[in-house]
Formats: C-alpha cells, sequence, structure tokens
C-alpha cells in the first residue's frame, strides 16, 4: 500500500466588512449599500447572518474596476 500524500491547501483569508472596507478603502456603509442594491459585482460570502468577503475575490474585483480612460472604457 503506497503511502498517502498530503497537498497542503492555502488557507482563505475572509475578512468582515469592516476589513474589507478597511481594505478597500472605503467605509463599511458603502459596502453594504453595494451588497444590497447590486450596484458593483463583489463577491461575498454569507454564512448564517454573517457577511464575508475573501481577499482574492476583492483582489481580482480591483483588478477588473483598472480603466483606460476617464471615458469609462475599462481594460482588456
Amino acid at each position: 500500500m503506497k503511502p498517502s500524500v498530503v497537498v497542503p491547501v492555502p488557507a482563505i483569508e475572509l475578512l468582515n466588512t469592516q476589513q474589507a472596507a478597511e481594505y478597500l478603502h472605503l467605509s463599511p456603509a458603502t459596502l453594504e449599500v453595494w451588497r444590497t442594491t447590486g450596484r458593483y459585482s463583489l463577491p461575498f460570502l454569507k454564512l448564517g447572518r454573517t457577511v464575508k468577503y475573501r481577499r482574492i475575490d476583492l483582489d481580482e474585483w480591483v483588478q477588473s474596476r483598472e480603466m483606460t480612460s476617464t471615458g469609462g472604457q475599462q481594460a482588456a
């Protein structure tokens, strides 16, 4: 019988609304409005009554907001 190989799984860093807001330099109220209105497609997790954000999702969302001009064209 071959020995089992354990592959480490990277930890997923979860942030609460306050931490996510600080990370994005926004107010928690802004994230709450975006979350309830769907203004931006910023992914979040709902764990019971708790809202969490994955740091990697926040990073990807910030990158998706990159613009090439003030005319509203997003970078490809």
